[in-house]
């Protein structure tokens, strides 16, 4: 175990007793987020980043440990465990340098090297190759073995080969040289399936395609992948850039790392084919399968990272606030859905309305909303962005025009996952008489009051902010996007007395379970006045307590302390501050200048050190703050409703809906996000779009491009970068397409090549291209 947290203390930068004191506080039970927040000085200031790094390569490193022992056991009851083996095998770092070193040793199914041993034949094969002066067949014609099935001096030669290409190729050594070359010199190249040109024209820019392994990035190689799996695409790994001799060479490592040499003895020409088969027979195919693997894994890992981060951003959005929402889920032909939200999120009335073709009671349905607008005080009027979401937004402006006296907003909101809410256990379990069209709108409106708290109902897959979200390892997704809600909604806050089931869930130390009974027992007894009724809901006990309770909030209850992010276990720490300085602790809280004159280190003890002390100070002067930033909204051009209403050199502002590795998707407000490529950011080298944008970002940009036909726009953030002129035949690399293919393959770009259908082909592509659910 030492040398795990050593291992994961240098991966994170921190000190071995730093990393051995949160894991043992992790397998206490302890949760990230409470770990992070509220014990800093047992960690010596571990952040949630690092914490969640740490807790992954734990579960990682002791899956790896336990396999260890496994192998070390079983080589053990063979027999053949040497010194030497078991110090390779105690210094393997990862599972496929660990699964190589155990391969010689494995049960396996019988081979033609293993029959040949049973056929007497292995004295055979280690002469020749300890001698290669004998001559091969007078050597092999006394092992004949009709019997044994090697009835001839071919057979027997044969059986002594396949005995030397199967012991060379489950050398761990040579496997991990084989493993360095190909993954500094390797090719990764894709050609088309003879006659599917037509069929997988979404995926023509890797109909003949060759890239340096290493090189590729994670949206080509998962497109490439999504390709072969259509069958569509054909991949394979040539071992370097020279095709005439990029075999001979990685044949010529398995000759070096056996000491062979061809001198023009009797026995090399046999020793050259055991060579070239165990290379071609035995090592290629299996080097190429690990190779692409790894590749895949390397691409999913980033995709799961780039929709986590995504989701952040998303989550931890302005919210507008808990004001009275009118909630608006455009349509056509089937009308606009209309439902009021309450400042507490309670729906309070619903209807539908038909203001556009084909019915147009464009004057009916402007009163029917500033009527409802006037009787429940309307403060923010929330558009969802699908279909019809512009003229449902002139809508809303002839009702603010109705209403001068009334401080009405309209805001244009993202209803990605909007119409998955509506469908769920969840949605229905909330409003059982309540059409599922109409459930849609209440999410609409909701989530511009409280981002979080509404998003959190949505299972994070759907809400479409990642790129190849259903192409990589599901398991591994969902346990990264779970984490990521769970800081967030733990960074934040809950209020106790007005949180959903689906949000209590998300506090550290609940689950859907704990969640339900607190909602069923604040049905029951009404509002929690204090923290510590927590404690009578049955089956949450003390340690769910002490998990949940700090990022609970109380306001209004019968201590002031309860709305804050103080643990309640540092309640006596605060009483002790109070009593020292003869203060209540309502003249306390908010009084900036009080709290600073106070000096952490003179209340520090052995259960509160500085940093917590410090942390509570700053909690009293902003009790419940919150860390998201403030509201704010995009002004959508007047007249740009849809992609034939640009113009190459218009300036827009727009919200950045999406950031993938290749740059970043903006809504304009024409139902089609337009494409800032990475290289438009900004006038500077980033190699993160991360770094520049973020999703739910305000931006202004230019249109350099738009195909009306193929529903693509390029956009750029660069002020000074002119539109391009359109070259004859040009395919107009720039811009960004506006429906899912469904493909997730490069574009056909030739200066763009990472862009485009790649990122749309997918499930996020639903959202960001406003498919209307």
């Amino acid at each position: 175990m030492s040398m795990i947290i050593k291992q994961i203390a240098a991966e994170i930068a921190a000190r071995p007793d730093q990393v051995n004191a949160a894991v043992q506080l992790l397998d206490e039970g302890a949760t990230v987020p409470f770990i992070a927040r509220y014990r800093k000085e047992v960690t010596g200031g571990l952040d949630d980043t690092q914490l969640r790094t740490l807790e992954q390569r734990l579960n990682y490193l002791r899956e790896l440990e336990d396999r260890r022992h496994v192998i070390l056991k079983t080589i053990a009851e063979q027999g053949k465990l040497t010194a030497t083996l078991e110090k390779d095998i105690l210094a393997a770092d990862n599972k496929t340098r660990l699964e190589d070193l155990y391969g010689p040793y494995k049960a396996k199914r019988r081979t033609k090297g293993q029959i040949a041993i049973e056929g007497g034949l292995l004295p055979l094969a280690d002469a020749l190759l300890a001698d290669p002066n004998l001559v091969p067949e007078q050597a092999a014609a006394t092992y004949i073995n009709a019997d044994a099935g090697f009835a001839d001096v071919k057979a027997v030669l044969d059986g002594a080969k396949y005995i030397l290409m199967e012991r060379f190729a489950e050398d761990a050594n040579l496997l991990a040289k084989l493993r360095r070359h190909l993954a500094q010199h390797a090719v990764l190249k894709s050609s088309v399936v003879t006659g599917k040109e037509a069929e997988g024209a979404k995926f023509r820019d890797y109909f003949e395609h060759t890239e340096l392994w290493k090189n590729v990035p994670s949206h080509r190689a998962l497109a490439m992948f999504r390709g072969r799996n259509e069958g569509i695409l054909n991949l394979q790994l040539q071992p370097d850039a020279d095709e005439t001799s990029a075999h001979a060479s990685c044949e010529q490592m398995v000759a070096s790392h056996f000491d062979l040499r061809q001198q023009g003895r009797a026995a090399d020409a046999f020793i050259r084919t055991v060579v070239q088969w165990t290379w071609k027979v035995k090592l290629h195919l299996q080097l190429e399968n690990d190779l692409l693997g790894e590749l895949r894994e390397k691409a999913e890992e980033e995709a799961i990272a780039v929709f986590a981060r995504n989701m952040k951003d998303l989550l931890m959005a302005a919210p507008a606030g808990m004001r009275a929402t009118l909630g608006l889920d455009p349509g056509l032909r089937t009308g606009v859905k209309v439902v009021v939200v309450d400042q507490t999120g309670k729906l309070v009335a619903n209807t539908t309305i038909f203001p556009h073709a084909p019915q147009n009671l464009w004057d009916k349905s402007v009163k029917t909303l500033a009527a409802y607008c006037k009787q429940f005080k309307v403060e923010l009027i929330a558009i969802g962005n699908g279909t019809a979401s512009r003229e449902t937004d002139k809508l809303a402006a002839d009702v603010i025009k109705l209403l001068p006296e009334q401080p009405l907003s309209k805001i244009m909101v993202s209803e990605a996952g909007a119409s998955v809410y509506s469908a769920s256990e969840l949605a229905a379990l909330e409003f059982p008489d309540l059409d599922v069209s109409l459930r849609g709108a209440v999410s609409i409106g909701r989530r511009l009051q409280d981002p979080l708290a509404e998003l959190v109902k949505i299972e994070p897959k759907a809400i479409g902010v990642g790129q190849y979200q259903h192409d990589v390892n599901q398991s591994l997704l969902t346990k990264s996007l779970d984490a990521v809600v769970e800081d967030c909604v733990n960074a934040v806050g809950v209020d106790l007395n007005m949180a959903s089931v689906a949000l209590l869930a998300r506090v550290a130390g609940l689950n859907k379970t704990l969640a339900q009974n607190i909602v069923m027992y604040r049905d029951s007894n009404g509002r929690f006045n204090q923290r510590r009724d927590l404690l009578k809901v049955p089956r949450l006990g003390p340690k769910a307590f002490e998990q949940a309770a700090g990022f609970l909030r109380i306001s209004n209850g019968s201590n002031p302390l309860d709305a804050s992010a103080v643990h309640p276990e540092a309640y006596p720490l605060v009483e002790k501050i109070l009593a020292k300085h003869q203060q209540p602790v309502d003249a306390v809280i908010g009084n900036s200048s009080f709290l600073k004159s106070i000096n952490p280190a003179e209340f520090a003890d052995e259960h509160f050190g500085i940093p917590t002390i410090t942390d509570i100070l700053k909690e009293l002067d902003k009790p419940g703050r919150d860390p998201r930033p403030e509201f704010k909204t995009a002004q959508f051009k007047d007249g740009v409703e849809k992609l034939s209403d640009l113009n190459p050199g218009m300036l827009l502002e727009g919200v950045v809906t999406n950031v993938t590795n290749f740059g970043a998707f903006v809504d304009i407000g024409v139902h089609q996000d337009g494409l800032v490529h990475i290289s438009s950011l900004t006038d500077k080298y980033v190699s993160d779009p991360h770094q520049v944008v973020k999703a739910g970002d305000i931006v202004k940009v230019k249109v350099l491009e738009v195909e009306v036909d193929r529903k693509r726009i390029a956009l750029t953030m660069r002020m000074d970068e002119q539109p391009q002129p359109k070259a004859a035949g040009s395919n107009k690399e720039r811009a960004a397409p506006a429906k899912p293919s469904g493909n997730g393959a490069r574009p056909s770009t030739p200066r763009q090549q990472d862009n485009g259908n790649a990122a749309m082909g997918n499930a996020f592509a639903a959202a960001l291209a406003k498919l209307k659910k």
